[in-house]
């Protein structure tokens, strides 16, 4: 005998992907006005740099669509066609974000290099000022999306936020490349083109981050040790179960799907170990791993 079940909201709770998905779009506003500040000054102050930077910002305004439009088809209910859901669409999201990523850092690292090889007028010095106020406001946008990304457990508002700290790498990696251009003065004008170099392999590192994610998430890849580890001590607490038999984890968007196989006294009735199911189910929904969709099988223990 089991017990199958979903561990549902309270009639009118907000959703835990809300909150971030609400900052994710803001950011993606942020990101916009940081985008067409950075491209102008670039363009304006004749850093290669900067413009690549801009770029590159403009993919995290796409990743946060694409992140949006990921997370309403996983708020989708389960269809007939759909029974465990719309949750893997955050992670085809995710993965077409990735594979765009990879392109632009290839595209980027080519014009750096047609830079490098055709010498320049160096940056202009108000550069710096922009690349500094950039750097502050996505480094704050990290740690504000990555925070609500823990919260709702989603893959796919994680991998926006570590888009932030890597947009603010990139900046940095510009302001570096723009310094040295206009300390060296003559002849270390290519410093802006080798900036602009190097935030492409940072782009390319965040591609292949959130790639390997997104796929090991569509592949049913098993969550931490630590997540089990934690699914077994919750169970075991519950009165009357005597041992977990086994558990198999995997996670789709926002929501952890369990099952788990429950030891009890075999002598019990049909009603006891059921009460004992939902109470193992109970358990998990009110344990803090997040959104859980749980299947409890019942054993007779040895």
């Amino acid at each position: 005998m089991g017990r199958t079940g979903k561990i549902a909201r309270m009639a009118g709770e907000p959703h835990p992907l809300d909150n971030a998905m609400r900052l994710s779009l803001w950011g993606g506003l942020v990101a916009t006005v940081l985008a067409v500040v950075k491209i102008l000054a670039g363009w304006l102050g004749n850093s290669f740099a900067l413009i690549a930077d801009g770029l590159e910002s403009c993919m995290d305004i796409l990743y946060g669509a694409a992140a949006w439009g990921g997370y309403r088809l996983a708020r989708r209910p389960a269809d007939e066609n759909h029974r465990f859901g719309h949750g893997k669409a955050e992670s085809l999201m995710a993965l077409a974000v990735s594979l765009v990523l990879l392109s632009g850092a290839a595209a980027l690292a080519w014009a750096s290099v047609q830079e490098i090889r055709h010498p320049h007028v160096g940056p202009a010095p108000f550069t710096l000022a922009v690349l500094v106020v950039v750097v502050a406001v996505k480094e704050f946008l990290f740690r504000r999306v990555l925070r609500e990304a823990r919260a709702s457990g989603s893959v796919a508002v994680s991998a926006d936020a570590w888009h932030h700290r890597s947009d603010a790498l990139t900046s940095a990696t510009a302001f570096i490349g723009i310094f040295l251009a206009l300390a060296g003065g003559e002849g270390w004008e290519s410093a802006d083109d080798w900036a602009a170099l190097a935030a492409c392999v940072v782009i390319a590192a965040n591609g292949v981050s959130i790639l390997r994610r997104s796929l090991h998430e569509i592949m049913d890849t098993a969550p931490p040790g630590e997540t089990e580890a934690r699914v077994r001590k919750l169970v075991l607490a519950v009165p009357g179960v005597a041992g977990v038999e086994k558990t198999r984890l995997r996670r789709s968007g926002s929501t952890l799907f369990i099952d788990i196989h429950v030891e009890v006294e075999g002598t019990l009735s049909v009603s006891e170990g059921h009460r004992i199911a939902h109470e193992a189910k109970d358990a998990l929904g009110a344990g803090g791993i997040g959104l859980v969709d749980v299947d409890v099988h019942i054993e007779p223990a040895p």
